[in-house]
């Protein structure tokens, strides 16, 4: 049995540098990660930023992404973040990094997977609109209804008709959630023909990663000019002044999520929120109670 007794001030301090070291492992557990992925550009995991700028950089924009949740929730503020790009671009690792220290009931990640038979014979945006943001969220797509303008119609998906049709409706669909509050930003993240090369050979050398890949991605490599040429038609008929594009150059992953980051945060007029002083109160101890043991037998054993 553990002693809950109140520890010093020296140990509360102690426990403190812990806690934050640990949020760095935390980190650092991912950027080794993305060693192990590798890339094309250089080292630490395909970057040629400084790695002591980097994570003084990561952290502060994730302060600032803190203040930010705080404002949307406090505000009501209504947020849609799209992330699109080709396979293996680095629109996960963006994510990541926006999620790490934020609340999932303020900020949360749709992502979802190819519809069932029920879904593809309702609206085309149905399956969509039950994830859109309530007052004071954020919802980061992880992929979007923009698949039917991407692998959707390189694949073949999808008739000529639901084609067109899509770029008639989007427009419209994307102004009906503006005027109802919702802000939408759309980030396309860019990378090079051999950059996607050189991520989908590591992915395929790394058994923790193997499951990314899947037989569409590997079809993607021979229809790289076929994705193109759709990027291209989406990015001209859907770039509208309620919800344009922002084009992320993501060759260097690192470089990649700190100017997105940067960029989302600027996307929003938002201010610290103010917060009362938060006073932790003392465990009332009585001398009456007692714990009641547990059995050996429930606890997890302590092989590290």
């Amino acid at each position: 049995m553990t002693d809950e007794r109140p520890t010093t001030a020296s140990a509360d301090l102690a426990r403190l540098r812990e806690d934050f070291i640990d949020s760095w492992d935390e980190e650092l557990e991912l950027e080794t990660d993305d060693a192990r992925l590798g890339g094309s550009t250089g080292t630490e995991g395909g970057s040629t930023l400084n790695r002591r700028l980097y994570f003084r950089e990561l952290f502060r924009l994730q302060g600032e992404l803190v203040k930010l949740q705080d404002w949307v929730a406090h505000t009501g503020h209504k947020v849609v973040v799209i992330f699109e790009g080709r396979d293996a671009a680095g629109k996960g690792g963006v994510i990541k990094r926006i999620t790490q220290r934020l609340n999932p009931r303020v900020c949360r990640v749709v992502a979802l997977p190819a519809p069932n038979s029920r879904e593809k014979t309702q609206w085309y945006f149905q399956r969509y609109v039950p994830h859109l943001p309530a007052a004071g969220e954020i919802v980061l797509f992880d992929r979007s209804w923009y698949n039917r303008a991407g692998v959707v119609r390189v694949m073949g998906f999808c008739t000529d008709e639901e084609y067109n049709n899509f770029f008639e409706d989007v427009p419209g669909f994307e102004r009906m959630l503006t005027r109802s509050g919702i802000q939408i930003i759309k980030y396309w993240f860019s990378i090079t023909d051999q950059e996607q090369q050189a991520r989908f050979r590591a992915r395929i050398e790394d058994p923790l990663k193997q499951w990314k890949l899947s037989p569409m991605d590997l079809q993607s490599r021979t229809r790289w000019e076929d994705y193109t040429a759709v990027k291209e038609v989406m990015l001209e008929r859907t770039h509208i002044p309620e919800a344009p594009w922002w084009v992320v150059e993501a060759v260097d992953k690192k470089r990649a999520r700190l100017n997105c980051i940067s960029h989302l945060l600027s996307q929003m007029p938002y201010i610290e929120v103010e917060h009362p002083t938060v006073i932790l109160p003392e465990r009332v101890f009585h001398d009456d109670y007692a714990r009641h043991p547990v059995p050996a037998a429930m606890y997890v054993p302590e092989l590290y």
